[in-house]
Parts: C-alpha cells; sequence; structure tokens
C-alpha cells in the first residue's frame, strides 16, 4: 500500500535542491557507469572547476558522493561516483517533486 504524502509534509533536501548539487547528482545517478571523471562531469554540466569543486566538497561532506584521486596515463584524475546515500537522497528527491506534479495537476498527492 503506498503511503500517502501531502504537500506539507515535503522535505526537499537542500542539499539536492540546489541547482549545481542536483545537476551533479542527476548525471551521477543516470550515469551507466560507475565512477565520473571530474573534467567530464565539469564538461557534461557546464560548470566551471571552481564550482564544482566547491559543490563536490558539500556533497562528499554529506556521504552523496565519494571522491578517487589516482593517476591514468601518468595524469592525475578524479574520479566522482555517488554513494548509496547520495542514491538514496536523489530518489527521495525526485518522489517529492512526483508529489509536487501531482499536485499541479490536480492528481492524488501521494
Amino acid at each position: 500500500m503506498k503511503e500517502r504524502r501531502i504537500l506539507g509534509e515535503l522535505s526537499l533536501d537542500r542539499l539536492v535542491h540546489e541547482r549545481a548539487r542536483l545537476m551533479i547528482l542527476t548525471h551521477l545517478a543516470s550515469s551507466e557507469g560507475a565512477e565520473t571523471g571530474f573534467t567530464d562531469l565539469k564538461n557534461a554540466l557546464g560548470l566551471t572547476a571552481g564550482n564544482l569543486s566547491v559543490q563536490l566538497r558539500t556533497l562528499e561532506d554529506a556521504n552523496y558522493v565519494k571522491i578517487a584521486k589516482a593517476y591514468r596515463d601518468n595524469k592525475p584524475w578524479t574520479g566522482v561516483a555517488l554513494t548509496v546515500e547520495g542514491k538514496k537522497a536523489i530518489e527521495a528527491y525526485v518522489r517529492d517533486l512526483e508529489v509536487i506534479v501531482a499536485s499541479l495537476r490536480g492528481g492524488p498527492k501521494e
């Protein structure tokens, strides 16, 4: 049985809700690979390196992403992966958005 939810009970995680962090988590959650390179992420999202770094640090502090530094072809490489907590956070956020959309369309708010 589906739990009924009302708009006033939605949490909309503020860490996820911020535009750049939402884009990062969405990209990682929809990526086929387990890990995405920093440069690939930066280019795909159109973020500056500085902004991406700040947002990734915030997500890492919340345990939503894991950052791994290594060398590939003798060059520094930074990989970013979604954690289990991050996956739960983005999924909960999407569920909240679905309640909002249903409310706007006059459908069931659950």
